[in-house]
C-alpha cells in the first residue's frame, strides 16, 4: 500500500480482534515513529509497548472510555529534551504528533488499526 492510499483509508478503530499483533507488524509500525522527523532531530519522547492485559486494563481505566486491544502503545514526551526556539516555542507535541502519524499509518498499511488516545488523566497514568 502507498502512503497516499494509507492517508486516504486509514480510520480509528476503537474495537479490536482478540489475537495477538504479529512482531513484525508491530515493529515496522514502531520503525515508522522512529523516523519521524522532530525539531534538531531531538526525538523527545518514548515509545512504550503495553500488551498485558492487566496493565492495559489498567491504562484504560484512566481514559475518557474503555479500551479492549490486544496492545497499547504508549508515546510519553519530554518536553525538557524537546528543541525551544529563541522565542520560547516549544515542539515536543508535534514532533511526538508527527511520531504517532507515522506510527498509525505504518500500522494501517500493515493491516493493523489503531485509535489516538488524547483523553486521559495524565496524572494517573504517570502512577501507572
Amino acid at each position: 500500500m502507498d502512503v497516499l492510499e494509507a492517508i486516504n483509508q486509514r480510520r480509528s478503530i476503537r474495537k479490536y480482534e482478540e489475537k495477538a499483533v504479529e512482531k513484525e507488524k508491530l515493529l515496522t509500525s514502531l520503525e515508522a515513529a522512529r523516523l519521524a522527523p522532530s525539531a534538531m532531530n531531538r526525538q523527545p519522547y518514548t515509545l512504550i509497548v503495553i500488551s498485558h492485559p492487566e496493565a492495559i486494563n489498567q491504562l484504560s481505566s484512566v481514559c475518557n472510555q474503555p479500551w479492549e486491544a490486544p496492545l497499547i502503545i504508549a508515546i510519553c514526551a519530554f518536553p525538557k529534551d524537546a528543541w525551544v526556539r529563541a522565542d520560547g516555542e516549544e515542539y515536543w507535541k508535534a514532533d511526538a504528533a508527527v511520531a504517532m502519524t507515522n506510527l498509525s499509518l505504518a500500522a494501517w498499511a500493515e493491516g493493523l488499526g489503531t485509535c489516538w488516545i488524547a483523553a486521559f488523566k495524565e496524572e494517573a497514568v504517570k502512577k501507572n
